[in-house]
């Protein structure tokens, strides 16, 4: 099966997060585990283990690290991708939730949706970065890149 069955953030060296980082986090991971599309491109001659599988992120030396193994836990791939590409967006996203979260609590329903369809936009901008740097790598749904690209923003908060 091409998807991912299971997802182990290594956030060991970064701050507590907020309460709204935390409930973003939970959310992604539930629904990146509910549904998604993650799979391994053949790549020279080299065999590509069959999913599901097991995704460890990570940041290391500023660049993210994707540890995927079998289910059964054989190794599979490792690739890392740089930050950069990404900071930007994350420093945006965040900025946007965080005038969505305040918006939440003081402001009516108009101006809230219309902070939301920002925010989507700038997630759905994440998405499309995610997707273009895992080219060649993994191949991802539009839906499953949102939500990596959320777990992203989670690892970025502390770095």
């Amino acid at each position: 099966m091409s998807r991912i069955a299971q997802i182990e953030l290594d956030d060991r060296n970064l701050p507590p997060p907020t309460p709204e980082i935390e409930q973003e986090r939970r959310v992604a991971l539930f629904d990146l585990l509910e549904e998604n599309s993650f799979s391994l491109p053949q790549r020279d001659d080299r065999v590509v283990p069959d999913g599901p599988y097991k995704l460890a992120l990570s940041i290391r030396d500023k660049r993210l690290v994707f540890d995927i193994v079998t289910e059964a836990g054989e190794p599979a791939v490792q690739f890392l991708l740089s930050l950069g590409p990404f900071r930007q967006v994350v420093k945006d996203y965040f900025a946007i939730c965080k005038s969505y979260f305040d918006a939440v609590k003081n402001l009516p329903p108009a101006q809230i949706e219309t902070i939301d369809m920002a925010r989507r936009g700038i997630h759905d901008e994440g998405a499309r970065i995610l997707v273009e740097r895992l080219e060649g790598k993994a191949i991802v749904d539009h839906d499953t890149a949102r939500r990596l690209f959320t777990l992203v923003c989670v690892l970025h908060f502390g770095g």
